[in-house]
């Protein structure tokens, strides 16, 4: 029995990967989604997640923004007028006095300071105002299929089909042109494993405000936020900052006004 199963591991290690193939336009799209569609299956992806894959299209508008990010060009200073540091600041502390026992709520149990999770909801989304004109499904993976990042995307994509299976999201949920969602646009991967019910109704639903900021605390958690730490540029959580978003001006904006938020 031992024989035999190291005999099947040896023939599967040995055999090629047939992934499917990236392309830089939509020409290959449909013929990478009917690839994919066996790799999803093999990635444990059922009939409601295999049928949104189905059912996507190549997202022009997805590709156009992924290939103009030019506010992460910015200077910290500018970065921070061009995003509204000032307004979010100002709202955000509003925000905190409002609800302060929410916010005690997430630092009691996750370990992170109101400031942190107000800071990151009004970059975001500006407090939930625009949360994303865009399908989640087609944009998440036209990124999979697109050779650029297509690595980082695929994980993604198959979470976001798992998504489906388990009636987290639809077919035709609506987010950010990379597939982000809720308030404080969770990629898809990050939903599957951070996402928490945060006002108690027994589903995990990003565009509910109480849910994406539990996901949000979570998440920091999940980094290896340490409760009490400092999160200033050059302290303990700065790093854990650091893994919400890759531009070095957005993670400086987050610190310097969750500190003023905080205060």
């Amino acid at each position: 029995m031992l024989r035999s199963a190291v005999l099947i591991t040896a023939i599967a290690l040995a055999s090629p990967s047939f992934a499917a193939q990236c392309g830089n336009n939509a020409n290959g799209y449909n013929a990478w989604k009917a690839s994919f569609a066996s790799e999803a299956a093999q990635a444990g992806v059922g009939k409601r997640g295999l049928a949104a894959l189905a059912g996507t299209s190549y997202a022009k508008r997805t590709i156009a923004a992924d290939r103009n990010q030019k506010s992460f060009k910015y200077s910290l200073d500018k970065f921070l007028k061009v995003r509204g540091a000032d307004t979010i600041v100002a709202q955000g502390r509003k925000r905190k006095a409002k609800d302060a026992g929410f916010y005690g709520s997430l630092e009691k149990k996750y370990g992170v300071p109101a400031g942190v999770i107000i800071a990151i909801h009004g970059m975001e989304t500006g407090f939930g105002r625009f949360m994303g004109d865009s399908n989640v499904v087609s944009s998440i993976a036209t990124l999979a299929y697109d050779c650029r990042r297509s690595e980082f995307f695929t994980g993604h994509t198959l979470a976001a089909l798992k998504l489906v299976d388990r009636g987290i999201i639809s077919p035709n949920s609506i987010g950010a042109k990379h597939g982000e969602l809720g308030h404080t646009q969770f990629l898809p991967g990050n939903v599957l494993k951070y996402g928490q019910d945060g006002n108690g109704d027994g589903r995990i639903d990003l565009n509910n405000m109480a849910d994406a900021l539990a996901s949000t605390a979570n998440f920091l958690k999940g980094k290896g936020w340490k409760r009490g730490a400092g999160y200033q540029e050059g302290q303990t959580n700065f790093a854990v900052i650091k893994q919400w978003n890759a531009a070095g001006v957005y993670q400086k904006a987050i610190a310097i006004m969750a500190g003023r938020i905080d205060g």
